[in-house]
């Protein structure tokens, strides 16, 4: 019996350490994003099934077999020998192989291989955008339970208030206005712990997508964070070309086109081939064989199509210039806007903090005190507290337009 107890003990031990959430750091999850999410696996496959391709660059082309009868009568009497008639007719075998230029399967080779590079910049252009996405959910969820630790210190101060004006309107020392305020307000702050713990599951829901996780898997936060200093952060267009993916994407497909141009060039060059026939003689007449190579010559009406395409590519890239010009120039705008706005966020945070706050605090300990010694009054003292827990929120709200600032420069100056 006793040990029956044991095991039932040692069973609810481990089932209470299995049930308790896991804790995830922000590195933690954007390293299972990076590893897990489909979207990237997607981005994997492609650059793979490209890779594979560009091994069957420098294939030629399949050769050409023929058969059949060759100079042959239709008069079957004729296809065997008769004294000085040797006989007439042949059965052909016959292959043609053309053999293409060497620059132009240089030229396919090069085109082929570079091909995978886009890809891989559009992967690290989408990790950078999934990266800014989960570390905006993850610091919305800290400041989140920073607020909901503000409600849930104010419930405590609240419910003291009303335990102890129930007490004291016994003996008419509070009146019943003041009572009921102070109940709406506690329900008030019930009613927004409750959103709060709502938008928390919002996150969780949203981070578990992220890294293709059960939807529903609980999980808590590390509740650390760092607010960051951009005054020496170099955002100027040639940093930004080295560090954007979206910037190298774009040039990598300016370089594609380039290979493609030069491709198209190859097919200006003349191509060989050689072509092989044997006759099998009908009678007695004596095996043949023909041996004849062969060239194709690009001709002004053959390669409209050759040109055309070689100046296409030329526009496209002086169009794709453009548009890295423009992602450069509107990033640049950006990221100089977001670092002035995050100063002045710090400033007003730090201000908040060491004087806004701590003055209201000192301010709502007063009138509290006041109204325990019966020489202040309990609408003066919820005003007060009220002021309090609004500034902290305020204050709360400042540092969630920090972080967020902060992500936002992150993902333009796509630091790594």
């Amino acid at each position: 019996m006793q040990n029956i107890k044991f095991y039932i003990v040692i069973s609810c031990l481990i089932l209470s350490f299995n049930m308790k959430a896991q804790t995830l750091s922000l590195d933690n999850v954007l390293s299972t994003i990076k590893t897990n999410n489909p979207q990237l696996k997607m981005y994997d496959a492609d650059i793979q099934s490209m890779d594979a391709a560009a091994k069957g660059a420098k294939s030629w082309m399949p050769p050409q077999v023929e058969t059949g009868f060759f100079t042959t009568p239709y008069n079957t009497k004729m296809w065997k020998a008769d004294g000085t008639f040797p006989g007439m007719g042949m059965y052909m075998l016959g292959v043609t192989q053309m053999i293409p230029n060497a620059s132009k399967l240089k030229a396919d080779s090069n085109l082929m291989k570079a091909m995978s590079s886009v890809e891989k910049e559009n992967k690290n252009y989408t990790i950078n955008q999934l990266i800014a996405l989960a570390k905006t959910n993850y610091y919305q969820w800290l400041v989140l339970n920073k607020k909901i630790k503000i409600a849930d210190d104010n419930l405590l101060l609240l419910d003291y208030m009303i335990k102890s004006m129930e007490i004291r309107y016994q003996y008419n020392m509070d009146k019943l206005p003041t009572y009921y305020k102070a109940k709406s307000q506690y329900s008030a702050l019930e009613s927004m712990i409750l959103m709060l713990q709502n938008d928390i599951s919002q996150k969780r829901i949203m981070l578990n997508t992220l890294m293709a996780r059960d939807k529903n898997t609980k999980f808590e936060i590390d509740e650390t964070y760092e607010i960051k200093d951009f005054n020496s952060a170099i955002s100027d267009t040639t940093s930004l070309s080295k560090n954007r993916s979206d910037v190298k994407a774009i040039e990598k497909t300016m370089e594609i086109n380039q290979l493609k141009i030069v491709a198209e060039k190859t097919k200006l060059l003349p191509e060989f081939g050689i072509k092989y026939d044997h006759m099998f003689a009908f009678g007695e007449q004596p095996q043949q064989f023909t041996l004849m190579g062969m060239i194709t010559i690009p001709m002004p009406w053959s390669t409209k199509m050759n040109k055309a395409n070689i100046n296409s590519f030329q526009i496209k890239n002086e169009s794709l210039n453009w548009q890295k010009q423009m992602i450069l120039n509107e990033a640049t705008g950006m990221i100089s806007g977001m670092t002035n706005e995050l100063n002045t966020l710090k400033k007003q945070y730090e201000v908040a903090q060491k004087s806004i706050i701590p003055a209201l605090k000192s301010n709502y300990e007063t009138a509290i005190l006041a109204w325990q010694n019966n020489t202040g009054d309990l609408f003066a003292t919820l005003d007060a507290w009220e002021a309090l827990n609004m500034a902290q929120i305020d204050a709360l709200d400042k540092l969630q337009r920090i972080l967020a600032a902060q992500v936002e420069i992150e993902k333009q100056l796509e630091t790594k």
